[in-house]
């Protein structure tokens, strides 16, 4: 499969440009030039560097001031509120006992700690408040903001497309919430959106790198192509990947959808450069280095993360060698702190499992992952209807609810039908590389349907579908200019103004990035807790699965 850019992506070198039917004999057939082996244009990031980062730096303020305006509201009489109340405990234990957490309630620790790492920074800096466990979380969620913003960008050589995409996850209500509460899931989306990036800006980096190989005629040395040395940005995103399976283990999904990503980004370099056998090249010059980029380095990290549990006297089954598990067996050689470590996660792993419905766990607010797409069965996080005022009535409620923004989720359908119609039929490689990053992030739960699950583990899939519609938009508007027409035969192109077709378009997208504003605007009072009347809430439940 040929790996494009927009239609202008490829073009071909010709070998012979003397066009010999001025001299030929009448009646005779001309010579014909032939065209030379395909080669993409050397287009290898966006260039405009200073206006990115302008459009970049002003969207993440805007973001930041959405995430940390009035981020320790509200709480529970001042106590967490939902989960919160067991993630932000967690962190402060780690934060006052060496940073190792128990869960008095469950007796055992059902989560990576990482993210509870990340919440006792925010305890550390603001002590044990609202602000305190929300504000790795408000952080988290406005550098994920940047990070969309800046992949988009590169996705689409396009920083209009980068804004566009910036302003979509700013007013998405599912991330805006997930950054205004203590709970581990934004953590996740950053850390494989991070990861998603470097794998990108590889994908960039290694094309450079065989476009100069190419240049210096070195292609066919061998049938597999050019070795390409140390890749950073690859070694980066397995770092970003242990950091995501170091908070939650579906992190994992991400690491094996990305090592595939990685690899066949290697082939369609390699095939597009004319190696002679890619297939074979992606075996002998890039497997293993991408086995140990986005493997290895993640379990690295992820076991890395333990530290404070290996050293810890109280660690939960820490100590289960020899107790919980005998010293003998098959395992005898390996360190009793790695088998504690397999036995902890055993146990832990018993927990996921037996939370099912058919085990008689059932939860009001429980969704499954057919419904997350289109954000049909949001998640109530918080509702308080006695003794709230400032509505203006006698009555108030107020509530905060993660909710996706509908005016973004409803396109989900139609906007993943074009992706997928764009990656197979058009090989649009950024097409593809977005679906299987959302794909991660959804697809391995309907393999356990019988789990309870929620709505805040699709937070991983909202910068992903920021991308992609995005993406689509892109499409919507189409080039700003055509493509011009050759004022001499040496082929010149003169420009032309925009044509009818960008204005419709633009006006279109303008119109809907309007519209998903104003459906974030009208969700606030239900996101941020604000004061309503019980008509109001009432008017903002549109759909009878969201009460």
């Amino acid at each position: 499969m040929r790996d494009r850019l927009p239609a202008t992506a490829y073009h071909r070198g010709v070998t012979q440009v003397t066009d010999q039917r001025a001299t030929a004999p009448f009646g005779a057939v001309p010579a014909r030039s032939s065209p030379a082996p395909l080669r993409p244009i050397p287009d290898f990031g966006p260039t405009d560097t200073l206006r990115g980062w302008l459009v970049t730096a002003f969207l993440t303020a805007i973001a930041a001031v959405t995430r940390f305006t009035l981020l320790d509201y509200p709480t529970d009489a001042r106590t967490p509120v939902f989960d919160e109340k067991h993630y932000a405990p967690q962190a402060w234990q780690m934060l006052t006992g060496g940073w190792v957490e128990d869960n008095p309630g469950y007796g055992l620790v059902v989560h990576p700690p990482i993210g509870k790492q990340l919440i006792a920074l925010g305890e550390y800096l603001f002590g044990y408040s609202g602000a305190g466990w929300r504000f790795s979380a408000a952080l988290a969620g406005t550098i994920l903001v940047l990070l969309v913003i800046r992949i988009a960008r590169r996705l689409a050589r396009s920083t209009l497309i980068g804004a566009i995409a910036g302003i979509l996850l700013i007013a998405d209500g599912l991330t805006f919430v997930s950054s205004r509460i203590g709970m581990l899931d934004i953590f996740l989306a950053l850390f494989v959106t991070a990861a998603f990036g470097c794998v990108i800006v590889d994908r960039d980096r290694m094309r450079a790198a065989m476009a100069r190989v190419d240049a210096e005629g070195r292609i066919g040395q061998t049938p597999w192509g050019p070795r390409l040395g140390v890749r950073w940005w690859r070694f980066g995103a397995g770092v970003l990947l242990g950091l995501a399976c170091g908070t939650k283990w579906s992190g994992a999904y991400f690491a094996v959808a990305f090592l595939l990503l990685s690899l066949l980004f290697d082939w369609s370099a390699r095939r597009a450069y004319g190696v002679r056998r890619p297939w074979a090249g992606i075996v002998v010059r890039d497997a293993i280095p991408a086995l140990y980029g986005l493997i290895a380095i993640p379990m690295a990290i992820y076991l890395g993360s333990y530290w404070a549990w290996y050293t810890s006297e109280t660690g939960i089954d820490r100590y289960a060698v020899g107790n919980q598990v005998g010293r003998g067996g098959l395992f005898h050689l390996v360190p009793d702190a790695l088998r504690s470590l397999w036995y902890y996660h055993g146990e832990a792993l018993k927990f996921h499992e037996g939370l099912t419905n058919s085990a008689g766990n059932h939860h009001p607010w429980e969704s499954k992952p057919w419904t997350w797409p289109m954000g049909l069965r949001p998640m109530l996080y918080y509702y308080a209807d006695g003794g709230v005022t400032g509505c203006g009535q006698s009555t108030c409620v107020k509530a905060v609810m993660l909710i996706g923004t509908p005016a973004i989720w409803w396109v989900a359908l139609p906007a993943l039908a074009w992706m997928l119609w764009r990656t197979i039929v058009r090989r649009d490689w950024r097409y593809g590389a977005v679906l299987v990053a959302y794909g991660a992030g959804i697809l391995p739960w309907f393999l356990t349907l019988d789990r309870q699950m929620y709505y805040f583990y699709a937070v991983p899939l909202a910068p992903f579908l920021a991308l992609g519609v995005a993406l689509v938009l892109g499409d919507v508007l189409g080039p700003a200019r055509r493509a011009g027409v050759p004022r001499s035969p040496t082929g010149t192109f003169v420009p032309v103004a925009p044509n009818e077709r960008y204005t419709l378009g633009l006006v279109a997208v303008c119109l809907y990035l309007g519209l998903v504003i104003a459906n974030f605007v009208w969700l606030w009072p239900i996101l941020t807790a604000l004061p309503i009347s019980p008509a109001s809430w009432h008017d903002h439940l549109w759909l009878p699965s969201w009460r």
